[in-house]
């Protein structure tokens, strides 16, 4: 299906972005209170590794059926009913804090349901943005937003830890409910183009649904370039995310340092996303996306190797090792959702990107699991080198393997049958 843009098709595109990314920013304030509330809380990074890995579980097991269903859906209409289901799930907890009631697991439920939320609205906003943005201009786009995720990521982690000074935390949940509502009211009042109505219908039927998941899973497969990078992001997050997930405790007892130290870390990684973001916005990367890809890999590689040798009286360096880790990040993630938004059928946009998110997070749960112990034995900065030289060999070995080099070069097969009418 050919897509034809509008001339003002930044007017709307932007109006639902600014709306996101004041979502985006109470989101963040959300995850850095509630991390530091169970770092201060518990010390334990079996607790920490625990709220990951329940913030991940839906995303690995709904997200190629949310993919499915926002393929046949109006993808705007998830959105608006993705964003109101998780700031309602924020209100909420919000209410058990203001009623002093709180315990652990209510922070775990909440986690759980957010993360559900997420893993419809994901691939909906993924997926519309190519039906609204001119293909040549998405690379741009998707560098755009790492940057705009960087400067939340600065912003958001000092906000939260000067908030935490003066605000209870039922206050600093309140924050995510309005920023939640500043997001969907755009998506009220403009229009975001749909594909093809024959092929959007109704989920009523769930054995459609399962032809459907199948259908986006055997498309991948037979796109090997891609599919193989979905094996390489399992991977990725599998050596990366416990690392990181358990900065918060490097911080406490490693350089002992407090919540302003963490904000610092988080904020130089967000720094690092911001330049970037912007260069990748300019510059669009290499003609070939995956080269871009495989350098940032590398690149974080560095970055983390010198988080885990950063000495206790050296906390500067950690900072730098996290500015390069983030100034990575975009390079990395930016190219793989141009390649998708270019190359796959419109069609099967929501699953492709849904499957590729439940593969990439699917690791992480037992990755978290696995670490915990292992790095009450090895340490956290022990893990981290781990996944430096697991970040460092993939990198490289990408550069040989030809279905990944050439994945831009092979288009993936069409869709061999329209979605089965529901």
């Amino acid at each position: 299906m050919q897509t034809s843009f509008k001339s003002d098709w930044k007017k709307t595109f932007f109006i639902i972005w600014t709306g996101q990314a004041f979502s985006l920013l109470g989101s963040e304030l959300v995850q850095f209170a509630l991390v530091w509330y169970l770092t201060k809380q518990t010390g334990s990074a079996s607790v920490l590794a625990f709220a990951s890995f329940v913030a991940l579980i839906p995303r690995v097991l709904i997200s190629p059926f949310s993919g499915a269903l926002v393929d046949r859906w109006n993808r705007q209409r998830v959105m608006i009913f993705a964003d109101a289901a998780i700031a309602l799930s924020t209100m909420l907890l919000a209410g058990i804090f203001w009623l002093g009631k709180i315990q652990i697991w209510h922070i775990y439920a909440i986690m759980f349901i957010r993360s559900l939320g997420s893993g419809f609205h994901w691939p909906a906003m993924q997926a519309s943005t190519s039906l609204m943005v001119p293909k040549e201009q998405l690379s741009r786009i998707s560098g755009l937003n790492q940057t705009i995720r960087g400067a939340l990521g600065i912003a958001a982690p000092v906000a939260a830890a000067l908030l935490l000074e003066f605000m209870p935390m039922f206050g600093i949940l309140s924050i995510d409910v309005i920023t939640a509502i500043i997001a969907i009211s755009p998506l009220l009042f403009v229009v975001i183009p749909q594909p093809d109505k024959s092929v959007q219908t109704e989920m009523t039927n769930p054995t459609h649904l399962w032809e459907d998941v199948k259908a986006g899973f055997h498309y991948m497969v037979a796109w090997k370039g891609m599919f193989y990078l979905a094996i390489a992001a399992t991977a990725l997050n599998f050596f990366l995310n416990p690392g990181f997930t358990f900065i918060p405790l490097l911080v406490t007892s490693y350089f002992g340092k407090g919540a302003i130290d963490l904000s610092l870390l988080e904020s130089a990684f967000s720094a690092g996303m911001i330049l970037g973001g912007i260069i990748l916005s300019a510059w669009g990367g290499f003609k070939k996306n995956i080269f871009t890809i495989l350098i940032g890999l590398i690149g974080m590689a560095v970055g983390t190797a010198l988080i885990a040798l950063t000495p206790t009286n050296m906390f500067y360096m950690a900072v730098a090792g996290m500015a390069i880790t983030g100034f990575m990040n975009p390079i990395v993630n930016g190219p793989i959702a141009a390649i998708i938004q270019t190359n796959a059928d419109l069609q099967m946009q929501g699953r492709v990107f849904s499957m590729l998110e439940s593969m990439a997070s699917a690791m992480t749960p037992i990755s978290m699991l696995i670490a915990a112990p292992v790095a009450e034995w090895i340490g956290i900065r022990g893990w981290l080198l781990l996944g430096s030289a697991g970040c460092f060999v993939m990198g490289i070995a990408g550069f040989f393997m030809p279905a990944l080099i050439h994945l831009e070069d092979s288009k993936p097969a069409k869709a061999s049958q329209p979605l089965a009418e529901g």
